[in-house]
């Protein structure tokens, strides 16, 4: 059985090498928005997003995760666009809200014709001074948790096929 959300599904690929190309903005919001209709524990809309397509700002925030980061590397890739995703951490389903919403912009992001890859480290960042003066400089109030950066663009090269399902990783009863 196929459609296309199970097609986009289907050929996702973490992309890691990106042109530096801007991404148009219907995109970034039609990403963005992606996340946000994710389904949340009890309707709480946890999550927010926070849509860095500002050079600089873009640089800041891949210096700050680098500090966690074990390699030498961009920790962006090279992606000109930045989708932070953060969860109120007073509801208890935070973690999982926010994971969710990742990966349903990773999947958008599949379908809209731009890569993506889900780059971890958010959470250091945001609970670090730099983090939290990004967020009051954004006016964002409130104690919110880093869960992931989407990061998007239009992919440098080929991507990788698929690998094959390992068996025995779906049990009917």
């Amino acid at each position: 059985m196929q459609n296309e959300i199970l097609k986009a599904i289907k050929e996702r690929r973490s992309v890691k090498n990106f042109l530096p190309d801007p991404v148009p903005s219907e995109i970034v919001d039609a990403v963005a928005q992606a996340g946000l209709y994710a389904a949340n524990g009890m309707g709480k809309q946890s999550p927010i997003v926070i849509a860095v397509t500002d050079k600089a700002m873009r640089d800041k925030m891949s210096a700050l995760n680098k500090q966690y980061f074990p390699k030498d590397i961009d920790p962006f890739y090279g992606a000109p666009v930045v989708l932070v995703v953060l969860a109120d951490k007073s509801v208890p389903t935070h973690v999982y809200d926010g994971s969710l919403a990742m990966g349903n912009m990773l999947i958008a992001a599949q379908s809209l014709g731009v890569g993506a890859c889900w780059i971890h480290r958010a959470k250091q960042v945001f609970d670090s001074e730099e983090g939290k003066a990004i967020l009051k400089e954004l006016g964002i109030e409130g104690d919110y948790e880093g869960i992931g950066n989407c990061v998007i663009g239009y992919p440098d090269g080929e991507l990788r096929d698929a690998p094959a399902i390992r068996p025995n990783r779906i049990y009917y009863i």
